[in-house]
């Protein structure tokens, strides 16, 4: 049968989070399953030991296993998430240094809690958005984090921007013409303050000239305009912006999670006061399991190195691979129903290193799991009990979560109705959603 009559490019199109699933199914759950993607031989891999696997370097590369279109609209072309070995190493200590220390940490999430408390006084007695809101005010705390205050307009568009990055990565025709738009926007806008700060410096005060944007000394902006490859260069000013966007996209599409949260919320509301009262464990617990059960990453892509094998299944080198990230995280043999919410199963310890891979798996610090990944925990961790805190109603809206596209999110973006400030829930106690 010819490459073209099993591509099941457009099989995934159309069925999304549900592709790999079906897929399996049809092999009889079976680790390694061929097929075709994008006009090449490609292959599904499932459970733990594809993990390991998929994170071993020596194995399997990022190095042109990335379809154009998604560098073009998610990640940008000369990320780091296409590269490996030395370079990727070289490039990924900028991010570690940036995204995972516990002060970084710390900053962005009182910056973004700073936002909040001054965004749900605004909404008091209105009908907002959560899913554009969150998004506004996480992009508005990212951006003055790296060192690029903007005005809250400016975050508006800008989040907006990153957002279509994201929504588009997978969609064709318009949503995917918006992505690429929004990125080349955003990379123009950021090589020019990368060429502005190398040109002028930062001044002592944190400003510089000529654009006048305000950068703190030490900042990501300043890491990132600074940095230097293996060979001692500088990144040229459009890969620079890149990866500087690599930092703010990624803390936008927090909001994703953000709804998903609120979602958990409206359908179990009996977990309010746990989330309220039970203090920061729960709260981690929480955002675990919002990043468990509901669908962002369908999988995650490499290159076979060479000839490989899996469970017995062997894999040509050169053959895509593609790590079933779903399915692992819905897989009855891994996780004690697998469908039920229950931010219980993470209360009093941690997941092991691979059992939970929304954002990858492996060492962040040395592979390609994502480094902002405690940094999305704990943003999380903190929204997550002030939503459940606030007072707000939930009217008719189509919450529904469609499995067929990528990436998902509830229809509606979760429209709400604020009918008081923090704590007022509390004193009067929850009023069931409609």
């Amino acid at each position: 049968m010819s490459a073209l009559l099993t591509d099941s490019t457009l099989s995934l199109l159309l069925h999304g989070y549900a592709w790999a699933p079906d897929l399996r199914r049809a092999h009889d759950g079976a680790p390694v399953v061929p097929t075709h993607l994008f006009g090449r031989p490609a292959a599904l891999l499932h459970g733990p030991e594809a993990v390991d696997l998929f994170y071993d370097e020596s194995r399997v590369q990022r190095h042109d296993a990335l379809p154009a279109p998604v560098l073009d609209t998610l990640f940008g072309k000369g990320a780091v998430h296409s590269l490996d070995g030395p370079r990727h190493r070289v490039r990924k200590e900028l991010f570690t240094s940036l995204l995972m220390s516990p002060g970084a940490i710390s900053a962005l999430t009182e910056s973004f809690e700073g936002g909040w408390r001054d965004a749900v006084t605004a909404w008091e007695g209105r009908r907002v958005v959560l899913f554009d809101e969150v998004a506004t005010l996480l992009t508005r705390a990212v951006c003055d984090w790296v060192g690029l205050p903007v005005t809250d307009d400016a975050a508006r568009e800008i989040g907006e921007d990153c957002v279509s990055m994201v929504d588009g990565f997978a969609a064709a025709g318009p949503g995917r013409l918006r992505a690429r738009h929004a990125r080349h926007r955003q990379e123009r806008a950021l090589a020019a303050a990368i060429a502005d700060l190398r040109r002028s410096g930062p001044h002592p005060d944190g400003v510089f000239s000529p654009s006048q944007r305000t950068s703190v000394p030490g900042s990501p902006l300043e890491a990132v305009a600074l940095h230097r490859e293996q060979d001692g260069t500088l990144l040229d000013p459009h890969t620079a912006a890149v990866e500087l966007l690599n930092i703010i996209r990624p803390t936008v599409a927090i909001a994703w999670f953000a709804v998903f949260a609120a979602h958990a919320l409206h359908r179990q509301p009996g977990g309010l006061d746990q989330l309220r009262d039970g203090g920061p464990a729960h709260a981690r617990a929480f955002a675990h399991e919002v990043r468990r059960f509901y669908p962002f990453v369908p999988f995650i892509g490499g290159a076979a190195v060479h000839d490989l094998s899996l469970s017995g299944h062997q894999i040509a080198g050169g053959t895509l691979l593609l790590l079933d990230v779903y399915g692992h995280h819905h897989d009855p043999e891994l996780w004690e129903r697998p469908y039920h919410f229950d931010a219980g199963r993470f209360l009093g310890h941690e997941p092991g290193r691979d059992a939970l891979i929304p954002q990858g798996g492996g060492d962040a610090r040395t592979g390609h799991r994502c480094p902002g990944e405690d940094l999305t925990l704990s943003l999380l961790a903190a929204l997550s009990p002030a939503l459940a805190d606030l007072d707000f109603a939930v009217p008719r809206q189509d919450l529904s979560i469609p499995l067929s596209r990528i990436p998902t999110r509830p229809r509606s973006g979760f429209v709400i109705d604020v009918a008081g400030r923090p704590g007022s829930r509390r004193a009067r106690g929850f009023q069931p959603p409609v």
